[in-house]
């Protein structure tokens, strides 16, 4: 891949909700996190740790920090998630600075609602930007670098694994207290990227058993631009055979579907089962 197939008009889409990610995520920090004086994982943390202490602001430490993370991910990733990458560190930083006043804004000190608002807004961002190919650097790279080696495990429950040590870090500069409700805050976080991925990749599985066949499927076709398979079965008390439809169709795309089958044919029975992932024609690629 060439960086002329990076920067299409997909690519321009990805880039520009990378940029709102990452505007999320440094809101979710500096108006919730630091107003807490909690941590966030990894690099960032690390960052924060040395603002609390320094005052020099986290977005600067955490664009040098991910210099040699960059590099890493280019030769252990690919071209279009390390540029992504650069983009989404760029944009954090740049947002973390220019969002660093925000943190005065709440006149909250319940540290426990600061903890769960700060990781969810914080979660939703990263979980926008890993959706559009990128990430925010940082221990991202190297939750992808494990993702694509060992494809069973989720990226949040891999940051989150990484992250205690950093949390361990913090609560012995800041008490175990702080360590306890930034625990909070990851978990939020871990959580929210792994339902924001899934959600805005989220398909359904139909399986439909109808006398119809040959007009449901092809009212599926044209209308909904999705394949269909047929499936051949059996009755089991009956013993006559039966083709069933095997679609996927996007989550949006599921009640246009039941209207279609209802209406060619409302004896129609169906079976529909989330899908987390799809992959092939007329379906998003994957993440990494």
């Amino acid at each position: 891949m060439n960086v002329k197939d990076i920067f299409n008009k997909e690519g321009i889409k990805n880039i520009f909700f990378i940029l709102v990610g990452t505007f999320i995520s440094s809101i979710g920090i500096n108006m919730f996190l630091v107003h807490a004086r909690l941590l966030s994982g990894g690099v960032s943390g690390i960052a924060l740790i040395i603002q609390y202490f320094t005052k020099f602001p986290a977005g600067y430490t955490i664009f040098l920090l991910n210099i040699p993370l960059l590099i890493l991910s280019y030769k252990k990733v690919n071209l279009r998630f390390t540029i992504f990458t650069i983009i989404g560190t760029a944009a954090l930083s740049f947002f973390l600075v220019l969002t660093y006043s925000v943190r005065n804004v709440l006149y909250i000190n319940d540290p426990l609602l600061l903890s769960l608002y700060g990781g969810v807004l914080n979660g939703l961002g990263m979980g926008i930007v890993f959706s559009n190919h990128g990430s925010t650097g940082g221990l991202d790279i190297i939750s992808v670098i494990v993702k694509k080696k060992y494809d069973n495990f989720e990226i949040g429950r891999i940051s989150f694994t990484v992250n205690f040590i950093i949390v361990a870090l913090g609560a012995i500069f800041f008490g175990l207290t702080s360590a306890l409700y930034t625990l909070v805050s990851m978990y939020i976080t871990s959580y929210m990227v792994d339902k924001t991925i899934k959600g805005f990749n989220r398909q359904k599985m139909v399986l439909i058993v109808t006398d119809k066949v040959e007009e449901v499927s092809k009212e599926i076709m044209d209308t909904l631009r999705r394949g269909v398979t047929l499936l051949h079965g059996e009755g089991a008390y009956t013993g006559v055979s039966k083709k069933v439809l095997y679609s996927i169709v996007s989550l949006t795309q599921l009640p246009q579907l039941k209207l279609i089958v209802h209406q060619i044919d409302p004896n129609a029975f169906l079976s529909i089962l989330d899908v987390s992932e799809v992959h092939g024609k007329g379906f998003v690629r994957e993440l990494f």
